[in-house]
């Protein structure tokens, strides 16, 4: 059985879209998935019954909440003996327009996103990277000590005006990333950061298709929005391929259609 076969990934946000697509490339590599959903429950089971291979989970939490987020931590590691990948996919796009919300609702947007978009992260990191670390330490210096992926945006670059949380969460994933790629780097534990733009999801098909359509696809040279296979082969690869020289890293995945100098 190739070694890769025994590896366990979790996967945040699996039940549709880039993190379903995430999934099943991983999944096809011989890595046990560990998906996690929020409520979707029939999604996530319509998920976990495509992917290749076998000894896949669904794993329920709402990533917001520090006490369910630490259940999830102990149920994976409890039915999967522990955890060699996280991806942390799952997040949230809240509108909020600065000129058109009521202080009330902008406070909600802010916390209802930053805890979902950067604290749930956060706290699964810090959860992985002990776990992980402390599995080396069992196991011996050869023991392969695990990575972590995190799904940023383009937007936490270029802004986005009608939802600034989205953007600020996205940017404190990015110094998040940087700043555990930096200390973890001696323990072998790596850490990559992904930048997509528009991704051609369910959850973006209404806008594709509307009147907004045009102008998005304008944005991009290729003439189209990023596929989900686009996004989820270079998630394998920082997951599965991708040297330790790259820890650290943030990854533009947008089509140039927002280029950072």
């Amino acid at each position: 059985m190739p070694a890769d076969a025994r590896q366990v990934a979790l996967v945040t946000g699996a039940s549709r879209g880039i993190g379903a697509e995430i999934a099943y490339r991983l999944a096809a590599r011989g890595i046990r998935i560990a998906a996690h959903f929020n409520s979707n429950r029939a999604a996530v089971d319509s998920v976990l019954a495509r992917l290749p291979g076998s000894g896949h989970g669904t794993f329920a939490a709402n990533l917001a909440d520090t006490e369910a987020t630490t259940r999830l931590w102990r149920e994976v590691e409890a039915a999967c003996s522990g955890v060699d990948i996280l991806v942390n996919n799952a997040g949230i796009y809240l509108n909020h327009p600065p000129l058109m919300t009521s202080a009330s609702d902008w406070l909600a947007a802010w916390q209802q996103t930053l805890a979902t978009n950067l604290q749930g992260p956060a706290h699964l990191s810090l959860l992985a990277t002990q776990a992980m670390a402390a599995r080396a330490e069992r196991h011996g210096p050869t023991f392969g000590r695990g990575r972590i992926v995190n799904i940023s945006s383009r937007g936490a670059f270029r802004g986005e005006p009608d939802a600034p949380a989205y953007a600020a969460s996205k940017a404190g994933l990015n110094a998040l990333s940087q700043s555990l790629a930096r200390a973890l780097a001696a323990e072998r534990i790596y850490v990559y950061c992904l930048a997509p733009g528009w991704v051609e999801t369910d959850m973006a098909a209404a806008q594709l298709a509307g009147p907004e359509g045009a102008g998005i696809r304008a944005q991009h040279p290729l003439g189209r929005v990023t596929r989900p296979d686009e996004l989820a082969n270079a998630v394998v690869y920082c997951a599965l391929d991708a040297p330790a020289a790259m820890t650290g890293g943030i990854i533009d995945v947008n089509g140039a259609s927002y280029l950072r100098t």
